[in-house]
């Protein structure tokens, strides 16, 4: 293109252009190219000629818009000075609209004059023959109408006789459409009660001949005859005859098979392997059909979704009742067994929506455009009607019903799926109690295959991580089987038969090792008393034990959170799957039909509670988004994984538990040797002893010796030099990681303890997981290593505590006397033990108060109760034993 050579030429080039860089690359291209079409090569004088043309465009665009904007300015000011003009102009156009009226008024009403009267008269004569003609014509239709009536009985019997059955349906058509005539008048009732006898008449002269086509598969006749029932208004009679007949087989191998399990009192377990061989017999027929169907009827594709759902509601006993009895019977482990024949299901789904494709392009005359448009309405009223061929329900039909419409009908509304798939919508609904019943019934499998009584007692950590990789290794097929049954929308329920299973699982074995602590503790009194913490070779074997089931909660812990990454993996690629059809439902869809997804999304499962599940383990797997800079400031800054909120929060709480259960039974066994030494505390004759400690001793020169502090007593030392040898057992296991695991749920920790931990490694708790399916590179996390010495630290604080807490809650309430040198030896005793305690860091408020109350005489502990407005249990108790109160 070469450069115009004016600038109105390059303005008119230019908005003929659609690309301004087009029609700069097409300018320019004039310069880059020789006379003979080669190209220039880059030299000094090729880059000046490119210039100079740039420069000659340029100069011809600035004066384009020169000469557009004087342009502009001129038509600006051509509007400026016409505007007051076109205000006179508009008064001048409404004053001759004025005098135009008047003149036409007056030629109107003169011209009224002049026309004689006769002529007016003679017009409207004209107008009132023309209506009579008209009605006349109509009257004399009228009684054709009636005289057709009259011998219409006549006339279609003897066409039945003749066997002309396509004439006396097209006369009973015709008699059909003049029933609008007798709307409203007394002859309706009768007339309308004739012609449907008369075509009830019809009916049952073609009903065997139209059976015996049907089951020879005539298609000739079938095409015959469905158009003489569509003359009659007797559309869905003929599919009714077509339906019933083509799935007899279908219905008899169904009952066949029903009473076949009835007779040999059999478990109904067979049903689950005798409906894939009843889809696919079903499949077989439906193939058979797609080139049957398209050759009788114009909407094929609507006439086989009506004979699929037609057949399921023929079949006795119903797919519901087979189901519940299948149920019924398996009861907790039926879940498995629904999910078969649910996949059996979702295959003879998929053959069938493989053959409507086939059907739809096969390019058979389907004839789209002469579709009825009350289709749909009358598919929903079959399926409330009953199947059965009968030839009178149809008298009060309006007459009016008929393929007469023109307009296609979407195929999203077939229903077939839906008739499929309602009988599993109620164990969808009721899948989390379903599966919950399935995890327990594989949970009492698991518990029954081996009895603990066949083990020896140091196998009982063994089999506790046995049993854990049987039980998440059935909990993993739940992930499958929750996308498998209800495609996501049982997630919810999911989770919490998960939770629930876990949970019920640890606390059976809480429960065993309560009942072995306590049957361990009640054998423990009736051995010799040890000494020091000498202990029996049973403690050592209760030590390990209880040290290896620490390590075993520590082992399920770490598969939580393994598995909690899993479940949050499945349920962000159900939220996907959830997203995807959303946003493109025709071709993203949940199930294998959208009938079953339309059911799905409308049952009970589809709730809030789903969809916040869902929203948040997808707003946890994406990463904020956030601007460059904070991103690069965040990549030089050190940050750990970002910890999530776990989902199966009470089987964590019952691993805590059962933590707690272990630590309390080890604790039991390291305080055994001390406890027994505290047995006899209680009831020491030393309590009772009479005497003043203030008063002074004298001799036989009556020489007055005074008395020195009195020492703790042996059974205060022993249990005092047990607590100092602890430290030592723990410098043995200072390294087991046992030891270390949930430090949280020692009993009687103080919080400033506590809160020194550090907190668990990410590893080992609930992290994000992965947004994709590569392998992220990342460098490893180390796990937090707690110091041993923290260790130690608590479970000798816990100690402690627990041994105070026996102690001052169970020894000293059982001293029934306590004199004033009893007194004075408990103070001791406890002050001692007081001491010893602080050194381990261990601090106990009722053995102060224990210590305090003790050592007050009479009158200062009557007056404390006085003054007391809740007296303290403690201060009670020490009230009796000194006789302060009764």
């Amino acid at each position: 293109m070469s450069l115009p050579p004016s600038s109105s030429s390059l303005v008119e080039s230019l908005e003929q252009c659609e690309d301004i860089i087009a029609w700069i690359n097409e300018n320019l291209d004039t310069i880059t190219t020789n006379t003979n079409g080669e190209a220039s090569p880059g030299t000094s004088t090729g880059l000046t000629e490119l210039d100079q043309h740039i420069t000659r465009l340029v100069t011809s665009l600035d004066i384009a818009c020169q000469d557009t904007s004087s342009n502009l300015e001129r038509s600006i000011d051509d509007v400026a000075r016409g505007i007051p003009r076109l205000t006179y102009d508009l008064h001048f156009m409404k004053d001759g609209a004025l005098s135009l009226q008047a003149v036409l008024s007056q030629v109107l009403l003169g011209s009224q004059r002049v026309v004689p009267e006769e002529t007016t008269m003679a017009l409207d004569r004209l107008q009132y023959l023309d209506t009579v003609k008209s009605r006349m014509e109509a009257s004399r239709d009228v009684l054709r109408e009636a005289e057709s009536w009259s011998t219409l009985e006549l006339e279609i019997t003897s066409l039945l006789a003749e066997r002309s059955h396509a004439k006396a349906a097209e006369r009973l058509s015709e008699a059909s459409k003049s029933m609008a005539v007798f709307q409203n008048t007394p002859d309706y009732d009768p007339r309308r009660t004739l012609l449907v006898n008369l075509q009830n008449q019809l009916e049952a002269s073609l009903s065997t001949t139209l059976v015996s086509a049907i089951n020879a598969q005539d298609i000739t006749i079938c095409r015959e005859y469905f158009s003489i029932f569509c003359n009659i208004q007797r559309e869905s009679e003929f599919r009714n005859y077509y339906n019933a007949s083509r799935r007899s087989p279908i219905v008899t191998m169904w009952r066949t098979a029903h009473a076949e399990v009835n007779e040999q009192r059999a478990d109904p377990l067979p049903f689950a392997k005798f409906l894939p061989d009843f889809f696919n017999r079903f499949l077989v027929l439906l193939e058979s059909e797609r080139a049957s169907i398209p050759l009788i009827f114009p909407d094929p594709i609507w006439t086989l979704s009506i004979f699929i759902s037609s057949t399921f509601t023929a079949l006795q006993p119903t797919f519901s009742q087979r189901l519940s009895t299948l149920a019924a019977a398996l009861g907790e482990s039926s879940l498995g067994e629904l999910l078969a024949t649910f996949r059996a299901t979702e295959a003879f789904a998929a053959g069938v929506n493989k053959v409507i494709e086939k059907m739809q392009s096969s390019g058979e005359p389907e004839n789209r455009g002469n579709l009825d448009t009350s289709m749909p309405s009358r598919i929903a009223s079959h399926r409330r009607r009953s199947s059965r061929m009968s030839i009178s329900w149809r008298s009060n039909t309006p007459a009016s019903l008929g393929v007469t419409a023109t307009q296609s009908t979407p195929l999203d509304g077939l229903d077939w799926d839906q008739e499929l798939f309602q009988p599993y919508l109620g164990f969808q609904g009721d899948y989390g109690a379903l599966e919950r019943r399935f995890l327990d019934h594989s949970l009492k499998e698991i518990i029954n295959r081996e009895t603990k009584e066949r083990l020896a007692q140091p196998d009982r950590a063994r089999l506790l991580r046995e049993r854990a990789i049987d039980v998440f290794s059935i909990a993993e097929d739940s992930l499958a089987r929750c996308s498998a049954f209800t495609h996501g929308y049982g997630a919810v329920g999911l989770v919490q038969a998960l939770d629930g299973f876990f949970q019920s699982f640890i606390d059976i074995w809480t429960a065993n090792i309560r009942t072995e602590s306590s049957l361990s503790s009640q054998n423990s009194l009736s051995d010799d008393e040890l000494s020091d913490l000498d202990y029996t070779s049973q403690d050592w074997s209760d030590f390990q034990l209880s040290l290896h089931l620490l390590s075993s909660a520590r082992s399920i812990v770490e598969r939580i959170s393994n598995f909690e990454t899993k479940l949050r993996i499945s349920l962000v690629q159900m939220a996907s799957q959830f997203r995807l059809a959303r946003n493109d439902p025709t071709n993203f869809q949940q199930g294998v039909s959208h009938g079953a997804d339309r059911l799905l999304e409308q049952s009970p499962l589809n709730s809030a509670a789903l969809h916040s599940l869902l929203n948040s383990v997808e707003n946890d797997s994406m990463p904020p988004r956030e601007s460059p800079a904070i991103a690069l400031r965040r990549d030089q800054t050190p940050t750990h994984s970002g910890v999530t909120k776990p989902l199966l929060v009470d089987a964590r709480n019952a691993v805590s538990m059962f933590a707690k259960t272990c630590q309390i039974s080890l604790q039991a066994t390291i305080l055994s040797p001390l406890r027994r030494h505290l047995i006899s505390y209680a009831s020491s004759p030393t309590w009772a002893e009479a005497g003043d400690p203030r008063s002074k001793h004298t001799t036989t020169n009556d020489l007055q010796v005074p008395t020195f502090s009195l020492s703790p007593s042996d059974t205060i030392q022993r249990v005092a030099e047990g607590l100092l040898n602890l430290p030592r057992l723990f410098e043995v296991y200072a390294d087991d990681n046992a030891l270390s695991f949930s430090l949280q749920t020692l009993p009687y920790l103080d919080d400033d303890i506590i809160k020194g931990i550090p907190e668990p490694s990410p590893s080992a708790e609930n992290t994000t997981p992965p947004t994709h399916m590569r392998r992220a590179s990342l460098a490893p996390v180390k796990p937090v290593t707690i110091d041993p010495e923290l260790v130690s630290s608590a479970w000798l604080a816990s100690l402690g505590q627990t041994l105070l807490e026996h102690l001052t809650s169970n020894i000293l309430p059982g001293i029934h006397t306590l004199s004033p040198i009893g007194a004075a030896h408990l103070v001791s005793d406890l002050e001692y033990l007081s001491n010893i305690a602080r050194a381990l860091n261990v601090e106990s408020g009722d053995l102060e108060k224990w210590k305090k109350y003790s050592e007050m005489d009479g009158d200062s502990g009557r007056r404390a109760i006085v003054e007391m407005e809740v007296v303290d249990p403690i201060l009670q108790n020490v009230a009796k034993m000194r006789g302060w109160s009764s």
